[in-house]
């Protein structure tokens, strides 16, 4: 059996020397992949758009789970990879992707893996698996 070692989310290339170079500690997203991850995991930083791969890594520090994204801002403030403007068009995006239900659409939690020890790979590893946009654990 395989053990869970972390997880790989898609992030935009654009976005990715805000943890590099700009020393953002926080990532947030919705919360699909996490209920198997643990404080001490992994988190690969998959590349998205263009020149796509593994291209860093970080420690999960901490794994803080909220309804309400903008919240993130409070607890950790300037630490967050995305602005609070970015965060909340990504909410207002999201609502649109919902579509004409009948019943209300289901409100899903999010995430903010508070990261430490962050690096960036010297190349570009490509992974051997696609990783969706929700994200992929990692098993040795």
């Amino acid at each position: 059996m395989s053990t869970i070692t972390g997880v790989t989310f898609p992030v935009p290339k654009h976005l990715m020397p805000r943890f590099f170079a700009e020393g953002k500690t926080v990532f947030i997203k919705p919360a699909t992949v996490f209920k198997e991850l643990r404080s001490g995991m992994k988190l690969v930083f998959y590349q998205s758009h263009e020149e796509t791969g593994y291209v860093g890594e970080a420690t999960i520090r901490r794994i803080v789970i909220n309804e309400d994204p903008l919240a993130f801002f409070e607890t950790f403030g300037d630490a967050v990879f995305l602005t609070r403007e970015e965060a909340r068009a990504y909410v207002e995006n999201q609502e649109r992707w919902q579509g004409v239900r009948k019943e209300a659409p289901r409100k899903r939690p999010w995430m903010a893996l508070e990261l430490e020890r962050i690096r960036k790979y010297d190349t570009v590893k490509k992974p051997e698996r696609f990783v969706p946009v929700g994200g992929r654990y990692l098993r040795t």
